[in-house]
């Protein structure tokens, strides 16, 4: 009875030892105190299903919401937009933005949304992250495919957003454009979404 009250005592001593050891087992990301009016929202939406996680954001946190939009659109044909975007990324070749966003160094944090095009980040977004000096602002970019995947899509968004800092991502499956499967964010896949946005968010620790 003594021996095993005394191993008892030894191994509430040992837990205590490990709880008060100043290592906490989980590191938190700090909640970020950001204003509804410092949140801006760019999205490319070739089908609408990124623009409809854009909307769910604006949503949740406000902000405001801007479409970018090119000044030479591409093929409707998917093919043909397929094999422009693979010259443009072996180019290198940024096309010019229509969209412009006055006084963007009043907004200190950026939802960044885009497809996968080419299993990497598509010439729109890099024509953004090129043409605005995002330095010092934190950057959330979420993301829809085709079940692919982010590709290096996010990998990407970290090397060009430079002196930025890029938060963990968002990616969900959004239409397949080749088999001509184009919009499916309604009925289920709505709710689900809206879920996986709403824990996404939630992880960000934003107000």
């Amino acid at each position: 009875m003594k021996s095993s009250f005394l191993i008892l005592i030894v191994l509430l001593l040992a837990m205590l030892s490990c709880s008060t050891s100043g290592q906490p087992d989980v590191t938190e990301t700090p909640e970020m105190n950001v204003s509804s009016d410092k949140i801006l929202i760019v999205y490319l939406s070739r089908t609408k299903n990124t623009k409809a996680v854009a909307e769910m954001i604006q949503q949740k946190v406000g902000g405001r919401l801007v479409a970018l939009e090119l000044q030479n659109s591409y093929p409707a044909d998917y093919s043909a937009t397929v094999d422009q975007v693979a010259r443009e990324n072996a180019s290198g070749f940024l096309p010019p933005l229509a969209s412009r966003i006055e006084s963007i160094e009043k907004y200190d944090m950026i939802f960044l949304g885009f497809p996968t095009w080419g299993m990497q980040l598509p010439p729109p977004i890099k024509s953004f992250l090129a043409q605005y000096n995002l330095s010092g602002k934190t950057i959330a970019p979420f993301n829809t495919n085709a079940g692919y995947g982010i590709g290096t899509s996010f990998d990407q968004v970290k090397s060009l957003a430079r002196g930025s800092n890029v938060l963990q991502g968002l990616t969900t499956k959004g239409g397949i454009e080749r088999d001509g499967v184009l919009f499916v964010m309604q009925g289920d896949k709505l709710v689900q979404v809206e879920s996986e946005v709403a824990r996404w968010l939630q992880s960000l620790k934003l107000p």
